[in-house]
């Protein structure tokens, strides 16, 4: 009975919009575009759809084609469509409770105008007898969608998101923006997307995976790839990075955790693998320094060897010094040398500087000469300007446009220099820290000296700076050994200004670490054997350890560990948080330089006595002994060890082999192949 009702209220609503169109057609000054756009969508189950969804525009789910005349049903059975007999028996056509105007008969030319605007109005979406219900049901579905979501993890409707590689056209990236979440619920409210990912940038790598598990849409926002690469800075990783060089920061970052875990892991137990860095046979080693992978050296032999340990480009390595261009023999001594990212220079005994570019290699690419021995020689971090002292004299070259280089300052100080460093300003101009008997000196181009730190009878005996402060080391003397003993005065180079004072010894400090370790971290040396730790925003002691029974000379930290050099040849490494010794090495000569980076750690042991006698004391030849040499060394913690070819090939052979002796074999290979015992034993 009721499918016979519903059958037959269809057939009077096409009856009705049958004789309503040609009522429509009939008249006479009336725009016929109108009644076909109503004709079409009436008849039309295409065109019916695409006005529901003008009608429901910006909806995230509009109603399904099938369930578009179950709703027309609905509206006729609550009697908003009323039969053709009551219509013809109060004269009236309604729509939806709407009076559309009277018979045929009755109707005027005003009446005629309302069909007009009321049929307009329904294309246009401004009324519609279903919007309502249509928007109630949608409405309850969609609460119904979400909370069937919310338990139902795992269910087959729901459908995996949409991720756009690199290889994406920009079509399909604009379709991807246009299909993204736009709304986040958080609890009983829902915010914009990036009003959502500003409040989730607040939170850890450890709070975003907790919250990626609460809902699908705060599983997309958790993994906001934006959010992840800021993580990445954070935490000090790719800082030179931008957002598009990585197709995924959060795997990006797991990595560098996983590397780092690593490495820690290498660096606690001595994992990896060291090597020898040597050149001249016979010669002795005079000095040697390192800068992110690059380490120079100069020997007695006048001769000056750069390896670059990230490629190992022996071409490069061989600098050659001017004195083989004037012909001077025999050359001397080399007195310092230091390398950067960009250019390499070599003081000598006779005050001459050679320049080299690390690029370009062998010829100097400057050269100049000091009256006397160059006692101190620096480089900046950053950039080709080269400051060298000669007694009282102090002089800074720097590169110009096209190559020439200049002098940019030339100062004679009251007392012979013995540090001299080189801080960058942030115009771009190098700042000298000097330090000459008890004054440090400030030297900036075409100015005069300025004084930072001067007290009569308290001489400077070590000196580092960064490029916001400087750290120099000051001896107390008699009257004021009362007061404290030795101290570490800390200056602000912006201001000239002493910040905090630190340290309370008896002892000489000997060296100084400031620019390679954390910014609130100060490391220090002592003659009393000690390494000392400081926390320059409190000014106490983060750690003394009892390290060298020689002296300290050479230290470094970072956040976790300390590795300290000392006069007796030790090198040793110690976990700053339990303030004990992981390991140690040990070598014939003290440790003159001492350099570590997240990977790598290169010491140089470097010999008091240049010119030592052979290996007998009747032999005439001075070409020293391998003892009296020195020694560089490189230790290289990413070695992966579980490869067999970081293994020894003594630790890989078998007990079948006749020749060698197999001490080391139960480290790589068991007994597993032992051969076959003689019969009869």
């Amino acid at each position: 009975m009721m499918d016979f009702k519903t059958d037959m209220e269809k057939d009077e609503l096409h009856a009705f919009r049958e004789r309503w169109k040609k009522e429509l057609e009939a008249k006479t000054g009336i725009n016929h575009s109108a009644p076909k756009n109503i004709a079409s969508v009436f008849d039309s189950k295409t065109k019916n759809e695409e006005t529901k969804n003008r009608y429901f525009d910006n909806r995230s789910e509009p109603i399904p084609v099938g369930k578009h005349d179950s709703y027309e049903a609905e509206y006729q059975e609550t009697g908003s469509f009323q039969d053709e007999r009551s219509r013809r028996e109060t004269g009236w056509n309604t729509l939806g409770g709407r009076r559309l105007g009277k018979p045929a008969s009755e109707r005027n030319e005003k009446d005629q105008t309302n069909y007009i605007s009321i049929a307009e109005g329904l294309l246009d979406g401004r009324t519609s007898p279903l919007r309502e219900r249509i928007q109630v049901e949608r409405t309850r579905r969609k609460r119904q969608f979400d909370a069937e979501t919310h338990s139902c993890h795992g269910s087959s409707t729901q459908q995996p998101q949409c991720k756009v590689t690199r290889d994406d056209t920009l079509v399909e990236q604009l379709i991807h923006d246009l299909n993204e979440i736009n709304e986040i619920p958080f609890f009983d409210m829902e915010l914009p997307y990036e009003l959502a990912l500003k409040i989730f940038q607040y939170l850890s790598r450890t709070e975003l995976g907790r919250c990626a598990q609460v809902s699908k849409s705060w599983k997309a926002l958790a993994e906001d790839e934006l959010l992840w690469y800021r993580l990445c800075l954070k935490e000090g990783y790719h800082r030179e990075a931008s957002i598009c060089d990585s197709p995924c920061w959060k795997g990006t970052l797991r990595d560098c955790r996983r590397i780092e875990g690593t490495l820690r892991y290498n660096w606690k137990n001595r994992i990896g693998a060291i090597s020898h860095l040597q050149y001249e046979l016979g010669k002795v080693l005079c000095d040697v320094s390192s800068c992110e992978g690059l380490v120079i050296a100069g020997y007695t032999s006048g001769d000056v060897r750069l390896w670059d340990t990230l490629n190992w480009d022996s071409g490069a390595s061989y600098l050659r010094p001017s004195h083989v261009t004037m012909g001077v023999t025999p050359r001397p001594h080399i007195s310092q040398v230091k390398v950067n990212e960009s250019v390499a220079a070599a003081a000598y005994e006779d005050g001459i500087v050679d320049v080299w570019s690390t690029e370009t290699g062998q010829e100097p690419i400057h050269h100049y000469q000091h009256q006397q021995r160059v006692y101190a020689l620096a480089l900046g971090s950053d950039g080709a300007a080269v400051a060298t002292a000669s007694g009282t004299e102090v002089r800074v070259d720097c590169p110009v446009d096209k190559g020439y280089w200049r002098t940019l300052c030339q100062s004679q100080l009251q007392k012979p220099v013995e540090y001299l460093l080189l801080a960058p300003e942030k115009q771009g101009v190098p700042l000298v820290v000097a330090s000459a008997g008890e004054s440090v000196y400030l030297l900036r181009p075409e100015q005069d000296p300025d004084v930072l730190h001067s007290v009569y009878g308290h001489p400077v005996t070590c000196l580092d700076v960064s490029p916001s402060h400087a750290a120099l080391g000051v001896k107390s003397c008699g009257w004021a050994m009362h007061d404290g003993g030795n101290k570490i005065q800390v200056y602000s180079l912006e201001t000239g200004q002493s910040e905090v004072s630190v340290g309370n010894s008896a002892g000489d400090f000997t060296c100084i670490n400031l620019r390679d370790g954390p910014a609130h971290l100060l490391v220090c040396g002592n003659k009393d054997r000690r390494v000392r730790v400081f926390d320059l925003r409190t000014g106490s002691s983060v750690a003394s350890l009892y390290a060298h029974h020689l002296g300290v000379t050479a230290v470094q930290a970072d956040d976790w560990k300390i590795v300290s050099g000392g006069g007796e040849g030790l090198v040793c490494v110690w976990e700053l948080r339990m303030k004990a010794k992981l390991w140690e090495m040990h070598n014939r000569h003290p440790v003159r330089h001492m350099r570590f980076r997240t990977s790598t750690l290169v010491t140089a042991n470097i010999p008091d006595e240049k010119s030592p006698r052979g290996a007998c004391i009747t032999d005439d030849d001075l070409t020293a002994h391998r003892r009296h040499r020195g020694v560089i060394s490189l230790f290289d913690f990413s070695v992966d060890m579980s490869s067999a070819d970081h293994v020894l090939p003594i630790c890989r052979s078998s007990y079948e082999e006749s020749t060698g002796y197999n001490y080391n074999i139960g480290l790589a290979m068991p007994y597993d192949t032992i051969a076959a015992s003689p019969a009869g034993l």
